[in-house]
This record gives structure tokens, C-alpha cells and sequence, in this order.
């Protein structure tokens, strides 16, 4: 099983974007997939309640009980689980990286979310260094040298690793949920799609890699 955690220091950096757009196409590919919300607003929990499809689940659970709900997962035949965490500092992102094989960190490309990283670092060295991507968010389209001028920094400044996929501001964002769905649910062949499944394809690499170290 492999155990994906998405935190952050700051709300609406777009964890459960992310979660759920890394969640669906897992769960086309035929992963056994789950959602494990420990969100006390528990968005992951209402984007399922309208949800048709059946798939990925997602499970509300308490960050207290996160070790024993991922056993729950495992037991069950899980292959690719999603932990969404609070947007505050508290002990559910801490538990979840903890237990994760891949820490997602969303973050704005903008100087006042970026220094919320410092906290985020400092989460990591105590959870025993899991390994870790920052995925920026929320840039604007045309703005490809904000985007790397903003990895450029965190690497710099905080030491993280940022993904080399970035995720713009788009509608389908926003569109997606009302009725339950994804980005790529709702446009396959829409930016938004491209850009989560194109997210989706690097986590498989460290699923693969994670995997191979195993062996």
C-alpha cells in the first residue's frame, strides 16, 4: 500500500484539490483506492456525498485514530491511499506524514504562502524526513517564469524539493466539485485534467521507485 499525505500551513492551498485529483485517475487505473479525510471541515467527505461514482471511498476519520484507520485500509485490500489534512497546524498533518510514503505540500506562488514552508520544514525534520514535493498552485497561466522563480526559492531558502508540476488557476477547479467530480472527470482533454494527470504520473514514479526500494 502505498500512503500519500497532503499538508500544509495554511488553508485553501489546495490539499484536497490535489487529494482528489491524484485519488480518481488511481482509482481508473484500477487501484484500490482511498481518501482518508481527517479534515475537521471534512471537504473530501462532501465532494462523496455528491459523488455518483463509487470510487475512490473516502473515509472521515479522526487524526488520533490515522494509524489505525490505514491499517483499516490495508486490511481491506487498499493499494493507493490519500490522507487530506487540516489546513492548520495541528497534529493530524504531523501523524500524517509520519506514516507516509510521499508527503504533497500545495502552496500558492506568492511570497506570504511561501514563508508558511518554514513551519511546514521544520513538521518534516520532526516526522523523520518522509520524502517530500512541493506542488505550487494556483499560478496563473502565462506565468511560467513565477513558477520558477518560486521553486527556485523554496529550494533555496527551505531546503524542500518542488514538483516540476505546477497547477494553474483554472475554472474546472472550482467547477469540479459541485457535482462530485474531478477536473478530468469533467473535461478529460481540459488543462486542468491534463495538469492533475500529468501530477498523477509523477507520484506513480515514486510509487514505482518506493516500490523498487523494497525489493
Amino acid at each position: 500500500m502505498f500512503t500519500i499525505s497532503l499538508v500544509g500551513q495554511k488553508g485553501g492551498s489546495g490539499k484536497t484539490t490535489v487529494a482528489l485529483g491524484l485519488a480518481v485517475p488511481a482509482s481508473i487505473a484500477g487501484m484500490v483506492t482511498a481518501v482518508i479525510d481527517v479534515d475537521p471541515q471534512a471537504t473530501a467527505s462532501n465532494w462523496k456525498d455528491r459523488r455518483e461514482a463509487e470510487n475512490p471511498a473516502v473515509v472521515s476519520a479522526q487524526a488520533s485514530r490515522l494509524k489505525q484507520t490505514l491499517e483499516a485500509a490495508r486490511s481491506s485490500g487498499a493499494e493507493f491511499v490519500v490522507i487530506d489534512t487540516a489546513g492548520r497546524n495541528d497534529d493530524s498533518a504531523l501523524n500524517a506524514a509520519r506514516l507516509s510514503d510521499l508527503v504533497l505540500i500545495p502552496t500558492r506562488a506568492n511570497i506570504v504562502e511561501i514563508e508558511t514552508l518554514r513551519a511546514v520544514s521544520d513538521l518534516l525534520r520532526i516526522a523523520g524526513n518522509p520524502r517530500a514535493l512541493v506542488v505550487l498552485n494556483g499560478v496563473h497561466p502565462t506565468a511560467t517564469k513565477t513558477a520558477e522563480e518560486a521553486r527556485r526559492m523554496v529550494r533555496s531558502v527551505f531546503g524542500l524539493e518542488c514538483a516540476p508540476v505546477h497547477l494553474c488557476h483554472r475554472q474546472a477547479y472550482a467547477d469540479a466539485p459541485v457535482t462530485g467530480q474531478s477536473p478530468q472527470e469533467l473535461d478529460s482533454e481540459g488543462k486542468a485534467g491534463i495538469e492533475l494527470d500529468r501530477l498523477f504520473k509523477l507520484v506513480i514514479e515514486h510509487v514505482n521507485k518506493g516500490t523498487l526500494e523494497h525489493v
